[in-house]
């Protein structure tokens, strides 16, 4: 193992052991079974995706043992899927100022399960996914479905990983309440040459200018980063990355 292998898996441990901290103050949140709480849980929620996201875009990539790999992408899932909860949380909360008890007792049941989830179901999916992209065989396989879905020129242009998810969950916990993304018409290439897709997204509050900005902002804070092209226009990212559809 590489120096900078060992120094990014420590910083990695680190962030992990600093989250259970933020999932006691998640449970204690969630027990209070109350809307008034919602900016609480929002701030949580954005704490553990700034983590996530910390680990994914910076350390991660460069682990390369296999049993390291699937151990962290495995905590990851799990918080994915904790960040997706939370999220549809607040927005159902946004929308209808009313949830269900069970609501948050399903929540704190998951998060009390996440032991027995990390070990168990994300495990055997993250193998799964390992498995498939680091086998030539399967690697070649999904190389030919990409092609094949570049060829055909779908007219709905999504992301065949994770561009599109990461998109989604960024406009989504900076206030959107729709996000969609696709091809890009004349009008994109008018405004933006090189433009592939054209992510359109809403707010709650059409009338909300900041949340607006806000939402934009961060989106074209991430596409920025990754070196994509962004042109921002009220409620429409107009962007070169390519986003290719599993959808025939």
């Amino acid at each position: 193992m590489s120096y900078i292998e060992k120094k990014y898996r420590l910083k990695i441990t680190e962030i992990f052991e600093g989250l259970p901290s933020l999932e006691i103050h998640l449970i204690e949140l969630l027990n209070r079974n109350s809307i008034q709480v919602v900016d609480d849980i929002a701030n949580v929620c954005a704490k553990f995706n700034k983590s996530i996201n910390l680990i994914l875009k910076k350390y991660y990539p460069e682990i390369k043992e296999m049993k390291d790999k699937l151990e962290i992408k495995s905590i990851l899932k799990f918080y994915y899927d904790l960040i997706d909860k939370l999220t549809d949380l607040v927005r159902n909360i946004e929308n209808f100022q009313k949830i269900d008890p069970e609501y948050y007792e399903k929540l704190i049941e998951f998060i009390n399960s996440k032991e027995e989830l990390i070990q168990g179901k994300y495990k055997t999916i993250c193998a799964q996914e390992l498995t498939a992209f680091y086998d030539p065989t399967s690697r070649a396989h999904l190389e030919k479905i990409i092609s094949e879905k570049f060829l055909s020129r779908s007219k709905e242009y999504f992301t065949f990983g994770s561009l599109e998810e990461e998109i989604k969950k960024i406009a989504t916990l900076a206030g959107a309440n729709h996000v969609s993304i696709e091809k890009a018409d004349e009008v994109g290439k008018i405004e933006l040459e090189s433009a592939q897709s054209v992510i359109s997204y809403s707010v709650p509050d059409e009338h909300d200018i900041k949340k607006i900005e806000n939402v934009a902002k961060e989106v074209q804070g991430f596409l920025e980063a990754k070196k994509y092209d962004v042109i921002v226009k009220p409620g429409l990212i107009i962007t070169n990355a390519l986003l290719l559809s599993d959808k025939n």
